[in-house]
């Protein structure tokens, strides 16, 4: 029987989680912190996927011997063919997972018109975080290609990069080359413990106290039968969701770099007041930032960006809001 999962606004997070993994943490040697950590991100992944943390497991797995492989390369095509690899292997997880229903029901539907009989697949269920840890393995594995970080000679470490509970959920997008000091070496003062608590607070205010009740507006009017939609409750509806998702989305980002603040992390920021912006192009760089940056230099530039005129920008701009349409 798999067990809810453990949201930070939850009780079970806020007074049986948090507290004894900081107190845990607080009183224990810098040498022990990351052990600790890694247990505590280990249950928390557990705590609601059960089995699935053997996905986690074999994530971690998969990009420890890849970043090894990598870098140890004979030949730059021995190091291109261990990096494709690495790769293909974390986005075949992930696209198992996001898309073997999607496929499946498609499949069916042509074979249904061809009098041929549907495949039974047992419904597939995404396992909560696999986007944004896949893209935190990958990020890892496509730096140490490109020689920008060296490969995670210890496990823990490593493994602690992947599953690391803070940003697990709902991210940022954490990359390994910003945080790779502070796993090997960190000070937690009490100045971040009292940082991290107040910007966890902030987002927990924006999750509970604003996200929810707008939820609640904005499914009611979309409830409503066709007949009772007047213009002004549609109008309502509409920017109640859209402030919904803003909260609840940079809520849970500011309750990540709050925790990852709590236990010694520096995270990015994620959001930069998004609907303020003055076009599109300015939006995408304004809201969730830690993806739209991971596409533009793990994707983008790779593909060209807009050095080789107008038309491959056009192209180079349509990959990347495809694949990031399939990453949503």
């Amino acid at each position: 029987m798999r067990l809810y999962r453990m949201v930070f606004s939850s009780i079970t997070f806020l007074f049986l989680f948090l507290p004894p993994v900081l107190l845990l943490y607080w009183l224990s040697g810098k040498g022990a912190r990351n052990s600790i950590l890694l247990a505590a991100s280990l249950f928390f992944y557990s705590w609601g996927e059960g089995i699935y943390l053997l996905l986690m497991l074999a994530s971690i797995t998969i990009n420890y011997c890849g970043g090894l492989l990598i870098a140890a390369g004979p030949t730059p095509a021995a190091r291109r063919l261990y990096l494709v690899s690495s790769v293909l292997l974390n986005l075949s997880l992930l696209g198992f997972f996001k898309y073997a229903n999607f496929i499946t029901d498609n499949v069916n539907l042509l074979l249904s018109f061809a009098g041929l009989p549907a495949i039974d697949l047992v419904p597939v269920r995404l396992p909560i975080g696999i986007s944004f840890f896949t893209f935190q393995a990958l990020s890892y594995i496509i730096d140490v290609y490109r020689q920008k970080v060296s490969p995670q000679r210890h496990v823990v470490s490593l493994a602690l990069y992947i599953s690391l509970f803070p940003q697990l959920i709902a991210g940022p997008i954490v990359r390994y080359n910003d945080i790779a000091d502070e796993i090997k070496n960190r000070s937690t003062t009490l100045d971040d413990l009292t940082e991290g608590i107040q910007r966890f607070l902030t987002g927990l205010g924006k999750k509970v106290l604003l996200a929810n009740p707008l939820a609640v507006i904005a499914d009611k009017v979309f409830l409503l039968p066709e007949s009772e939609l007047t213009t002004p409750l549609a109008w309502l509806g509409a920017f109640c969701y859209t402030l919904q998702v803003y909260f609840d989305f940079s809520g849970y980002s500011d309750m990540a770099i709050g925790l990852g603040r709590m236990f010694g992390f520096h995270f990015l920021e994620n959001f930069n007041y998004p609907y303020i912006s003055k076009s599109v192009r300015e939006f995408w760089r304004r809201w969730h930032i830690s993806l739209s940056t991971w596409f533009r230099d793990y994707l983008y530039i790779p593909l060209g960006g807009s050095k080789q005129g107008p038309a491959r920008t056009c192209i180079n701009l349509l990959i990347v809001f495809v694949l990031c349409g399939f990453w949503h």
